[in-house]
């Protein structure tokens, strides 16, 4: 089992200087102080689903919702901390914009938060954890979805088969989101 805390601190950690985070949150202690809130959830809901995902030496974590329609997602929690206030108009702009993009109607996996710590990027422990759990994916002929939040995490999803959902959501004055989808291989796929 995975302690959820140290989880999120990988995440937090991971995420510090990432372009989305740093737009949601420009100052850094309000951000460390803040992403806590926002990945706790969703961290909370791939263990309990048994969807989370781990490096073995827990540099790299990937939280997984298992496959459903998913309406809206995990936003984080309803009693925000006080370091969410100055924040709450960019919070609710991306959400809003991000979930309009969510695909509907269709089951699929989700994957909110890929993150691996900055000394340990490029290792190949963020692609080991794509690649376990979309074998899977491919086996149960699940599709999967994410958003991409760096121009740097989005060739590593298009290595595993992840493709643009349409153009990219653009937030005002902040970085580009890329919706990506993949659809699930097949034998001859493999072959």
């Amino acid at each position: 089992m995975h302690d959820p805390e140290v989880v999120v601190a990988t995440l937090v950690a991971a995420f510090d200087d990432d372009p989305l985070t740093s737009w949601l949150f420009p100052d850094a202690e309000a951000r460390r102080a803040a992403l806590p809130h926002v990945f706790g959830p969703a961290v909370a809901a791939s263990i309990e689903a048994e969807e989370l995902a781990v490096a073995g030496d827990g540099s790299a974590v990937a939280v997984w919702l298992p496959p459903a329609d998913h309406d809206a997602e995990i936003a984080g929690d309803r009693e925000l901390p006080a370091s969410f206030l100055p924040h709450l108009e960019r919070l609710e702009i991306f959400n809003r914009l991000v979930l309009a993009r969510h695909p509907r109607g269709r089951v699929h996996l989700y994957l909110p938060f890929l993150g691996v710590l900055p000394g340990r990027r490029g290792a190949g422990l963020g692609s080991a954890l794509l690649a376990d759990r979309l074998a899977r994916a491919d086996a149960e002929g699940v599709p999967a979805y994410l958003e991409a939040s760096s121009p740097r995490s989005r060739p590593l999803y298009e290595r595993h088969g992840f493709r643009d959902l349409g153009e990219p959501v653009v937030l005002p004055g902040g970085p580009p989101v890329w919706p990506m989808w993949r659809d699930p291989k097949t034998n001859d796929e493999e072959n």
